[in-house]
């Protein structure tokens, strides 16, 4: 059953996906539009999700019993946290903010690993955001202003 709905979702948010960026140019391979992402990732989305109904049909239709939510909710927790967090404090606290917040999602986390990740990503980000991509993401205003 977490098969089906969870391809029924997938199919719902590729439809969705791809409704709201039909309106995009494609492009073609050589030229790549605005919508030419988008829509592909909606295709993939949607093609994800019909293999994931296919399991379902082709398996196991009982119940399953109870459905985890610990991982999607602090999953969710950290998109959330982020995206509150990054404009006020920068990115140097958003970024391992979003890594801790995503690791109570499962019951083996192990935080020395946790922190090095949360680090390393951090470093990563910032370069590859701020300065090589020069995009105007806030990294720690309320230590060097911007």
């Amino acid at each position: 059953m977490q098969n089906l709905m969870a391809g029924l979702l997938l199919i719902a948010i590729a439809a969705v996906a791809g409704a709201q960026g039909s309106s995009l140019s494609v492009g073609t391979l050589r030229h790549i539009g605005p919508g030419m992402i988008p829509l592909t990732l909606a295709a993939i989305l949607g093609f994800i999700g019909v293999l994931l109904m296919l399991m379902w049909w082709r398996g196991d239709r009982g119940d399953s019993g109870r459905w985890p939510l610990r991982g999607p909710i602090f999953i969710l927790g950290a998109a959330v946290v982020f995206g509150l967090t990054v404009r006020p404090l920068g990115l140097t606290v958003a970024g391992p903010l979003l890594v801790v917040v995503a690791a109570f999602a499962s019951h083996e986390t192990r935080w020395k690993e946790i922190i090095i990740f949360a680090t390393g990503m951090t470093i990563f980000c910032v370069a590859l955001f701020r300065y090589a991509l020069t995009l105007p993401i806030p990294v720690a205003p309320w230590l060097i202003g911007y």
